[in-house]
């Protein structure tokens, strides 16, 4: 197999995930688990007896239609709208939703995401699920916006990492997506991405340049990124054809030898210490990419509430 042209290796590192390219199928099944384990105990050696809404069930009342809305407490940018319908269908599908917004809108407090309406029973049930994911996805959304905007307007790219919620990968990705950052690799199946660990850990006698070029000779159909922790390692991986080099831990005076020594040679990513205080300092360096974990692993719930309109 031929190797990557330029072009299809920059197709292959811009990315980010859209609502569309995510299993439906899979994401029906977190939404079981989650269902699962609110009515029925799920992940529980001994199952509960009864099972079910029990709050709701204590409460004898005749069937009748309902409507609420889902609304932001707290500015925010909203993630996981589309879903909702698949909890609601989950939970007997007796209720549908309007959505009032789009994944990605930047939201204020008092602003409507959604308005549910249908069997009340349904709409309490399902009320802590839609709540969980949307607050959760949308804490993701929000803090990669408050990083892309500390980036500001700057060729350098904001990406994420492999470091998200085990399950909720994709989903958490493709909320960064909506928060205005980039998807970095999905799984270790889609990128080659070698670190001092690797080799370590491998055993391998060889340097990190030979295990570039054999990186290279061995998998043609991806892009090969290597780690370097100082500005000596960079001519040797260059000539061995790394894609991309992540300059670890790399000062900002660092950073900019670097930049100009790769000199669009290879893609540049810069990791490590990236915070909200240290990017606006990167982003006239020239950086093709810059990542951070942080957009998930830090992010905070934001306030949605749940307001009965009848």
């Amino acid at each position: 197999m031929p190797a990557l042209t330029r072009a299809e290796l920059s197709d292959s590192l811009i990315k980010r995930l859209t609502w569309d390219e995510l299993d439906l199928a899979y994401i029906r099944r977190l939404v079981e688990i989650a269902r699962d384990e609110d009515l029925a105990g799920l992940g529980l050696q001994a199952k509960p007896r009864k099972t079910g809404d029990r709050s709701t069930g204590s409460i004898t009342t005749t069937p009748r239609q309902s409507s609420a809305n889902l609304v932001a407490r707290e500015p925010m940018v909203a993630c996981g709208l589309p879903l909702i319908p698949l909890i609601l269908k989950a939970y007997g599908g007796n209720a549908v939703v309007q959505l009032r917004t789009s994944d990605g809108a930047s939201l204020v407090r008092g602003d409507v995401l959604a308005t549910l309406t249908g069997d009340p029973r349904v709409l309490l049930a399902a009320e802590r699920i839609v709540l969980n994911f949307l607050q959760r996805l949308s804490g993701v959304a929000t803090q990669t916006r408050r990083y892309a905007d500390a980036l500001g307007k700057s060729r350098t790219r904001l990406l994420d990492t492999r470091k998200t919620t085990p399950g909720y990968r994709m989903l958490e990705k493709y909320a960064v997506a909506c928060g205005g950052g980039w998807n970095h690799r999905l799984g270790l199946f889609d990128r080659v991405m070698l670190k001092d660990n690797h080799l370590a850990l491998l055993g391998s006698n060889d340097g990190i340049a030979d295990a570039v070029a054999r990186a290279k000779k061995s998998t043609p159909d991806l892009p090969v990124e290597v780690e370097v922790d100082r500005l000596a390692q960079i001519p040797p991986v260059l000539a061995a054809g790394a894609d991309i080099i992540l300059l670890d831990n790399f000062t900002t005076v660092q950073l900019r030898k670097a930049v100009a020594l790769i000199g669009g040679q290879a893609f540049t990513e810069a990791s490590g210490g990236i915070t909200l205080k240290t990017l606006p300092k990167l982003a006239n360096l020239g950086l093709d990419f810059a990542s951070t974990g942080a957009l998930v692993h830090q992010s905070i719930w934001v306030d949605i509430g749940l307001d009965w309109r009848n």
